[in-house]
């Protein structure tokens, strides 16, 4: 083969190649909110390293009434990574190789995506990648969840007019959801789902409203209750919703919007009846108004599983921003 020839077949080569790449690119993810496609042999996966992957992956999420899975995985031996598997928004790829190594890449197959390959000499090499790494795979892919289930929402939105002349906020709600009440500083919002609803509160407190770090939690309930004895009760008297009394919540300091935040997770009732649910709540700092902004979604699902409903109203909340002060000349 002479040069001109070789040269011809290599820029043919590199041309067929460039189109792959980019046509995988181009190819959008797909599937359910919160899967993973786990691409591991049989022999790894009914072993200790598969063991390792469904207790870190799929342990139970917190705040919930009953046990539901972090993830749902889906298994698929390494010979099947092709097809609608690289169309997932998550994929693990775990092998035996001839090193150590752990790696993210995104967007390898379709958009938005995010490859975690993790490949080690022996097995024990394996279980010691995915107990260093693991934190960090499941942050990637909870925020790649958020981002997925907020481009959804986005789609069909709520008139934020109402929400953003009263507290000053933009976020963006699906369109599904009803105003149920509105006060000086509150508004509830409702959707309707098979099962029950999920709802939506805003309102906001004085920023004293919360003590300091060894009371927050006896803050919040409290501040949570009296919102619930105002505004939120059932059908019969004597009947508000209060947090629930047996588990105390589950407590996190985070950034919203740049701004300190407590995140509380835990489970609500209502007081002398039988309904309750789970409930996620975030008080956010906003000195910039003198005010503690609470944004909270609770669901009442009795026959479901609840671990979406409450996804769902995690990416809501955490869509939105609060509009700068406008400077006084």
């Amino acid at each position: 083969m002479n040069k001109v020839h070789f040269l011809c077949l290599l820029s043919i080569v590199l041309f067929f190649s460039c189109n792959k790449k980019e046509a995988d690119i181009a190819r959008k993810t797909s599937g359910k909110i919160n899967t993973i496609s786990v691409i591991i042999s049989d022999q790894l996966w009914n072993g200790e390293i598969g063991d390792s992957i469904r207790n870190k992956l799929a342990a139970p999420v917190i705040g919930l009434p009953q046990e539901e899975p972090l993830f749902t995985i889906n298994q698929y031996p390494d010979k099947l990574l092709e097809g609608f598997i690289r169309d997932s928004r998550a994929i693990i790829v775990v092998k035996k190789a001839s090193e150590n190594k752990f790696e993210i890449i995104q967007n390898q197959y379709a958009s938005p995506q995010q490859v975690f390959h993790i490949s080690g000499k022996t097995g024990t090499d394996i279980l010691a990648l995915l107990e260093t790494n693991t934190p960090q795979i499941i942050q990637y892919i909870k925020q790649g969840e958020i981002a997925e289930n907020q481009r959804i929402i986005k789609q069909s939105i709520l008139d934020p007019k109402i929400i953003q002349n009263k507290f000053h906020i933009v976020i963006a709600i699906p369109a599904t959801y009803e105003y149920v009440r509105q006060r000086s500083n509150f508004i509830w919002l409702k959707k309707e789902i098979v099962s029950g609803n999920t709802s939506l509160l805003i309102y906001q407190v004085p920023l004293n409203t919360i003590k300091n770090k060894s009371k927050k939690i006896a803050s919040i309930i409290r501040m949570r209750d009296s919102i619930g004895g105002l505004y939120i009760r059932g059908k019969e008297a004597n009947t508000n919703m209060i947090t629930e009394e047996g588990y105390a919540p589950y407590l996190f300091d985070i950034l919203i919007d740049s701004k300190p935040t407590i995140e509380t997770k835990g489970t609500w009732e209502l007081k002398n009846d039988y309904m309750s649910g789970p409930f996620i709540n975030y008080a956010i700092l906003d000195k910039e108004y003198n005010r503690i902004l609470v944004l909270e979604g609770f669901c009442y699902s009795p026959s479901q599983e609840k671990r979406d409903f409450m996804h769902e109203l995690e990416s809501i909340i955490k869509s939105v921003t609060v509009i700068k002060r406008k400077k006084k000349h």
